[in-house]
């Protein structure tokens, strides 16, 4: 099947030198709707339009800081991810929307993704006009420690290589920060493959649902550095939040209408995570699809997801 093509694209500057590339799907006159992405670090695709009825949505996609063909990419060691945090992500969202001079859109969060949308819905609630979350995260220090350690005791044998992986020493509580070194390593060897075994433990680690394969990108080395780098960035850091925001500030929400879409089998980030924010944002569907586990491209989360998109169109 062919990948459908943006009818608008461009490149938004910031002013801290960062060129962000937004492209365009569906139909201008729909109700727009902005995509975020997961990782962090993995860039938009056009087959997350699968995810809209492009009949009824101006479908808006956004490469996030240091990915996709934003520049500068993050695969480069000479790129500075100092002003790459949720905060400033938070601020190219608002600079998107006001380029497009937009008044609300719906906003989807995909994986990584629900991390972003849920804290830039409750910075600025008065610009979504509906939240939709597939494979919910809130990027926690405790989802983060059992992303990179507590899970080795359902991997275990994967665990180990994962844990090798981060070097001698490496605080094996701690590995997000242990590889974020390793990626910013002077040797390029080194560099390559710690790249290489972050991102095969990621291919372990949502590898629950029936009939799942490695993800294709992974194949590719500048991708698995972009990927690596930028997502041992943000989780070392707990995503830039303070622990436990978006679980106690959820009651922002209050009147957004939206969905969450998560699968039963979703080890990566367990069932409970959604479970508790929508006992906080009642306003949201809970859709938990029993044999799906994690990312939004599984057949079932995806056709989940469109039903939500389909059923909280304008």
């Amino acid at each position: 099947m062919t990948a459908p093509t943006p009818h608008t694209q461009g490149l938004l500057p910031t002013a801290d030198g960062h060129h962000l590339y937004w492209h365009e799907y569906g139909n201008p006159r729909g109700h727009p709707a902005l995509v975020l992405h997961g990782g962090p670090g993995s860039g938009c695709h056009p087959a997350y339009t699968d995810f809209f009825d492009t009949d009824r949505y101006r479908v808006i996609m956004l490469d996030q800081r240091g990915s996709g063909r934003s520049t500068p990419n993050a695969r480069h060691t000479t790129t500075d991810l100092s002003t790459n945090t949720t905060h400033h992500l938070i601020h190219d969202i608002e600079a998107l929307r006001t380029h497009h001079r937009l008044t609300t859109w719906h906003v989807l969060g995909l994986s990584w993704g629900c991390t972003l949308g849920l804290a830039y819905a409750q910075a600025h609630p008065e610009h979504v006009s509906a939240l939709i979350l597939a494979a919910v995260t809130n990027t926690t220090a405790a989802e983060v420690h059992w992303l990179t350690h507590a899970m080795g005791r359902v991997f275990p044998e994967e665990w180990e290589l994962f844990r090798h992986g981060a070097g001698p020493g490496a605080d094996p509580h701690d590995l997000s920060t242990a590889y974020a070194h390793r990626l910013a390593h002077p040797d390029p060897q080194v560099r390559f493959d710690a790249a290489r075994a972050w991102c095969r433990w990621e291919d372990v680690h949502v590898s629950t649902a029936p009939g799942h394969t490695p993800h294709p990108a992974f194949a590719d080395p500048a991708f698995r550095m972009t990927f690596a780098r930028l997502v041992t960035h943000y989780w070392s850091h707990a995503a830039f939040l303070p622990d436990g925001q978006l679980q106690r500030d959820a009651h922002r929400l209050a009147g957004t209408p939206g969905a969450m879409v998560h699968g039963r089998m979703d080890i990566s980030g367990p069932a409970d995570i959604a479970y508790r924010l929508s006992l906080t944002w009642t306003d949201a569907d809970l859709v938990v699809v029993e044999e799906a586990g994690h990312g939004a491209g599984t057949t079932t989360l995806k056709a989940a997801t469109r039903a939500a998109t389909d059923r909280l169109a304008p």
